[in-house]
């Protein structure tokens, strides 16, 4: 959904936008070719990969800089840069990026047999491994069933944490195997470790904790007519954008117990940009992995 993230930031020649997902800076790029000289991209993410790959690429271009850090520091950078109140436009690309998932070494994926990490960030917090080794298994089936959507989480647990007494659990292979052999009802077309990856991954890298944080930012930071615009790729995440947006569309709730008048209860700060967009048929024939895809949209009000 590239183009039409675009369009709906509604860019500015002169503005001032931030990337709260650089990845492997497309969004950055697509942004710059729409902004004249005076406009800035300001972007952020945590992998330290994609951090090199920016500086890499973007070395030679002035209107850009670039922060090593979650989006749920957002409102701290901005804070430090001044600009509080003055950002035309955030978007925010959620969950793992494409080279994440290619790459066996990080981790994500169960394609490929690779070192059971899953961080964004290796250099930080436990790797799924590390977290597993330790877990308990009430734990380890709530994080299942709640991030993971895992009908049968219980099932699953209770194997993953049989099989760690045995052995230590290491690679990706490794756990999707378990996984598979745990999960008593496949579904065509789709890997029975699937559910369970993504909830280990989720919590790993605390990402829903994260958006939530990103987001409660977002009204200070953005200037009147500011545009958020956030695409998704699962229920969990879409789910907190969108009673987000829905939270801050409305009047602050006053208490029951003070009497207000109408006029002085504070307007709401944003408002909902459209409906939820799903990506088009053109881009799901190109590429399989947008499928799940939902852009949602808010505007600052003046």
């Amino acid at each position: 959904m590239f183009d039409e993230a675009l369009d709906a930031l509604q860019i500015r020649e002169n503005g001032i936008y931030l990337d709260g997902t650089f990845g492997r800076g497309g969004h950055s790029r697509g942004i710059l070719k729409r902004l004249g000289a005076q406009g800035r991209v300001y972007a952020m993410d945590k992998d330290p990969v994609a951090v090199q790959h920016a500086r890499e690429d973007f070395k030679d271009e002035p209107r850009f800089e670039l922060e090593q850090a979650s989006f749920a520091d957002m409102a701290d950078w901005v804070q430090r840069l001044s600009l509080v109140g003055k950002i035309d436009g955030v978007l925010l690309d959620l969950g793992v990026s494409s080279p994440q998932l290619d790459d066996p070494q990080r981790g994500f994926s169960f394609k490929a047999d690779g070192p059971l990490d899953m961080r964004m960030n290796p250099d930080q917090g436990e790797s799924a491994a590390q977290w597993l080794a330790h877990v308990g298994e009430s734990d380890l089936i709530a994080v299942l069933k709640e991030y993971g959507e895992e009908r049968f989480a219980r099932r699953i647990a209770r194997a993953i944490v049989s099989a760690r007494q045995e052995e230590a659990l290491t690679s990706t292979r490794q756990l999707a195997e378990i996984i598979a052999a745990a999960h008593p009802a496949w579904e065509k077309g789709k890997h029975p470790a699937t559910r369970s990856f993504q909830g280990i991954r989720i919590h790993v890298n605390r990402e829903l904790e994260d958006i939530r944080e990103c987001l409660e930012g977002i009204p200070d930071l953005l200037a009147p007519g500011g545009r958020l615009v956030v695409i998704s790729f699962h229920s969990l995440e879409d789910k907190i954008v969108k009673q987000f947006i829905q939270k801050q569309s409305k009047p602050p709730q006053m208490p029951h117990d003070i009497p207000v008048m109408e006029k002085d209860i504070p307007a709401p700060r944003m408002r909902k940009i459209g409906k939820m967009a799903p990506p088009s048929k053109q881009e799901v024939d190109l590429n399989v992995r947008a499928r799940s895809a939902r852009m949602r949209v808010a505007e600052k009000v003046a």
